[in-house]
């Protein structure tokens, strides 16, 4: 599945692994996110960090009626961090950044903090 866009020079598909992808590597130069996690808890509630090539896991993008995009990040945080900012800093940064760089309408970017981590 892929996202389509007219233009003035033709049409535009760009591909969910390649929003998710985009959107992974924002997230995770954020501040206070140690990771991106997987959507589904591994054994023990214990959640799966991902790495660079993994990232369209912890991604869900949904296309809706009005061509209106949604999205779902499921991240894992550093302990000490208060959670609220990160998850705010995240939602900003990325609608902005997918925005910028794919020129397509964000309604909502849901965060889910799938685990807390301590870093030595």
């Amino acid at each position: 599945m892929s996202i389509s866009k007219s233009t003035q020079y033709g049409n535009i598909n760009v591909s969910i692994d390649a929003i998710a992808s985009l959107a992974g590597g924002v997230v995770t130069e954020c501040y206070g996110v140690v990771g991106m996690a997987s959507q589904k808890f591994v054994k023990d509630g214990i959640a799966e960090l991902l790495k660079k090539d993994n990232y369209a896991k912890g991604v869900v993008v949904r296309q809706l009626n009005n061509n209106d995009l949604e999205l779902d990040l499921y991240i894992i945080v550093s302990y000490g961090v208060k959670i609220s900012e990160i998850v705010h800093e995240v939602q900003m940064r990325v609608k902005y950044m997918l925005e910028k760089n794919l020129e397509l309408d964000f309604k909502k970017v849901n965060v889910y903090v799938q685990d807390v981590k301590v870093i030595k």
